[in-house]
């Protein structure tokens, strides 16, 4: 949504004490069949007795009060019906973090309680490659939200990334679709079992921020089923989300929000979705549609842009109460509604949806929600947690790193070495109870065994260039140190009329291209030549150019926004307390020009006509086209390096029914402990219509001692083989041969076997 308007000992404890929540689905005792049973008679029981509930509030209700239930009434909040004891719904930005308190007008709330745990962003989640991360996160999202009072916390964001420019792709998770569902149901499962609701976006195909008011996209049904609805799909129908909120792009002609097709046809009838369709601020266009195309809940429509100036004449209740019933789904469809009496069973069924939302969220008769915890040593923990699995070490020449403790100086260069980054970004932005810094996190690490200097190097700001005088210092500093840390990479915009199109990593603007901004390439190459012994640690939202100088670093590290114990997770990672385990959750391409959406697709729009994209490049997305069209990457899907090693062992490949059981041990040959993602992709031998090289179908998450070995057992169903045939409608498995390749990324396969289904 666009508005206007230690330590590290305690943590452990509390990691300790919360690991519940991350130990993986198969590390835990599952429960007895009579158990299971009787669980589930009883949720069917009450299921029904909510059903009957809804129906005899529904019964009670006005066409007034009904309509009155389906807009806001103020910047976050909805709905209400005092006569029925039926509150407002309270809804809340994430999907990182509980948003500051911004008040019923956008003026936000001074002196709120408002500061809390700042986690690190999707992409750096998603580069865990742990679902059980997933949901440990969303468990913090949900108890942080319950303790703030808020029903509905709008995450996660699950947009596939398709250009590397997106200004919101720090939001987002992966450009591979299963990747996306392994770890999206965790963190909704997270969320709602704190008694909160998730509310899954943005729905669908909202994969820029430049025009994304107006972009109208087209793309073949093959890829909107095989890449950009599979999360949305999961997170509906194996998470359970209670809500999901419509994007603001149009989709084949007709706004996103309101499209028939989409929350109709697919979201509320193939997919059986009973939950809530919220609309993005702003993003309701028509009433007539929004009321028959699936739109729910009508939420931040900026009426100055729709009336100019209102209500001047109003104050006080009277102002606010004008100012929303202006809304679509407010007088409009009031005034339709009793024109067509035929509207009525609409309005009901979406006045339904907010109460079915609501009684699971124990919002209703008096029941009571977990109270909810609020900057607590535990949720400190999951963010250490995650941000530290989420490091992704790129490259690690000579295994420089991890740097030796018994180094005496050390030169930290860069401003995003001493930035904080919990208030950037746009609506995702979070009041961190404390952000450390990577600076402060080295030096808390490092303590007094060493030196450690700091020059800025670079300075940010809108239009900067490289810095001579910044650029010397950091030299000298470098010069004299033994071991120089660069950190560097993007960093989020913060104030949208001083950034413009220029901002890096915020809602509202893609960034201008993949270089390195404000200089940085002219900075590290003088560093490097006064140091050989120069690490870079990247910051930021996704991929950048690094080629300038990549191949002159002995070391380079992807922290992402790693949140509010980012800064020690960066040092635990460098001086190897933590053996870095994240694995890239897309493709980074040497050049812009490389990237499909690019080379193939349009971006932002067709030429000529500014209103109009065609996804050219169809199923051909990240890795699905590097490794079909022979492009080499910069890094590769799935790459990630290790402080130790790994051997994979044969893989057996056995067929089960229409899928594949696929089984391989995987040994740590080195010296310290560490993790592997196991990737298994599946190439279909021979196919009538094109398909990718491979494509990921399963993956696991190994921890083990030196010394250690594990078989693993991967399951592959019948989805894993099948492809979505235009002309039959529907998913296709044809019989043949199939290749299953295990490997370490997309561009690492270790082992290979065959089956035949």
């Amino acid at each position: 949504m666009f508005r206007f308007s230690s330590h590290r000992t305690a943590l452990l404890a509390a990691a300790l004490f919360c690991a519940s929540p991350i130990v993986s689905p198969a590390q835990t005792k599952a429960p007895s069949a009579n158990k299971k049973t009787a669980a589930s008679v009883n949720r069917q029981q009450e299921l029904l007795g909510n059903e009957a509930k809804i129906e005899a509030l529904l019964k009670k209700l006005t066409l007034e009060e009904k309509i009155a239930m389906l807009h806001a009434n103020s910047a976050f909040a909805a709905g209400g019906i005092k006569r029925l004891n039926i509150p407002e719904i309270m809804t809340s930005d994430g999907p990182h973090g509980v948003r500051p308190e911004q008040g019923r007008d956008w003026k936000g709330v001074k002196n709120a309680n408002d500061a809390g745990t700042y986690l690190p962003v999707g992409n750096a989640l998603a580069s865990t490659w742990n679902p059980a991360l997933g949901y440990a996160f969303g468990t913090v999202m949900g108890s942080e939200a319950a303790a703030r009072g808020k029903d509905i916390i709008l995450g996660p964001g699950i947009n596939i990334i398709r250009t590397p420019l997106n200004g919101r792709n720090f939001e987002y998770l992966s450009e591979d679709p299963y990747l996306i569902t392994k770890m999206v149901v965790g963190y909704i499962k997270g969320v709602q079992d704190q008694g909160v609701s998730a509310c899954v976006k943005h729905y669908a195909a909202n994969n820029q921020e430049a025009h994304r008011n107006d972009i109208d996209v087209e793309m073949s049904e093959r890829a909107l089923r095989e890449i950009y609805l599979p999360g949305f799909k999961a997170a509906v129908q194996e998470a359970g989300v209670y809500t999901l909120m419509g994007s603001y792009n149009k989709f084949r002609g007709t706004y996103a929000t309101e499209n028939a097709y989409l929350m109709n046809d697919i979201l509320k009838g193939e997919w059986g979705f009973k939950g809530l369709v919220i609309s993005d601020w702003g993003s309701v266009h028509d009433t007539q549609k929004a009321l028959r195309n699936g739109t729910d809940l009508e939420m931040g429509t900026d009426l100055a842009l729709m009336y100019g100036n209102v209500d001047q004449t109003a104050t006080g209740a009277q102002a606010t109460r004008s100012l929303y019933d202006r809304f679509f789904l407010a007088d409009a469809a009031l005034e339709a509604v009793k024109k067509d009496k035929s509207l009525e069973p609409l309005v009901d069924d979406k006045v339904r949806r907010i109460l079915r939302v609501m009684y699971k969220t124990s919002m209703l008769d008096g029941a009571k929600r977990k109270p909810g915890a609020y900057n607590t040593p535990e949720h400190y923990a999951t963010a250490l947690k995650v941000a530290e699995e989420g490091i992704v070490l790129l490259k690690n020449d000579r295994n420089f790193l991890p740097l030796k403790k018994t180094t005496k100086t050390f030169a930290v260069i860069g401003e995003n070495a001493t930035r904080e980054n919990a208030m950037g970004g746009g609506s995702s932005q979070v009041k961190a109870k404390y952000e450390v810094t990577p600076l402060q996190g080295l030096q808390k690490a490092l303590g007094s065994g060493a030196t450690v200097t700091y020059a800025q190097g670079y300075k940010i700001a809108r239009g900067q260039q490289a810095d001579p005088q910044l650029i010397a210092q950091a030299v000298a500093a470098a010069k004299a140190a033994d071991v120089a840390i660069v950190v560097g990479g993007s960093t989020h915009g913060y104030d949208y009329s001083k950034w413009g199109d220029n901002a890096y990593d915020a809602e509202g603007f893609d960034k201008p291209d993949m270089k390195m901004p404000f200089g940085q390439d002219e900075l590290i190459k003088a560093v490097v030549a006064a140091n050989s012994n120069t690490v870079v640690v990247l910051l930021g939202g996704g991929m950048m150019d690094v080629s300038a100088w990549q191949g002159e670093v002995k070391g380079i590290v992807e922290a992402w926004y790693p949140g509010m114990e980012g800064g020690n997770a960066i040092a635990h990672v460098l001086l190897g307390d933590v053996n870095p385990s994240g694995k890239l959750p897309m493709t980074w391409p040497v050049k812009l020009e490389d990237s499909p959406a690019h080379k193939l697709g349009e971006y932002p729009s067709t030429p000529g006509n500014e209103l109009k994209q065609t996804y050219k490049e169809d199923v051909f997305v990240g890795y699905r086209y590097f490794d079909t069209y022979n492009v080499a990457p910069q890094y590769a899907f799935g790459h990630g390096l290790s402080y130790t090693t790994f051997e994979y062992g044969k893989l057996t490949v056995k067929p089960s029914g229409q899928g594949a059981t696929a089984t391989l041990t995987v040994r740590n040959t080195g010296k310290v402990a560490g993790a592997e993602v196991v990737q298994l992709y599946v190439h279909d031998d021979q196919a009538s219509v094109k398909r990718p090289e491979k494509e990921l179908k399963a993956f696991e998450k190994v921890f083990l001692k030196p010394g250690e070995s594990k078989t693993l057992t991967l399951a592959l169903g019948p989805d894993a083989f099948r492809y979505y045939d235009e002309a039959k409608k529907q998913w296709v498995l044809e019989p043949g041969t199939f290749t299953l390749q295990a490997g370490s990324s997309s561009r690492d396969i270790r082992q290979t076997g065959t089956v035949k289904l």
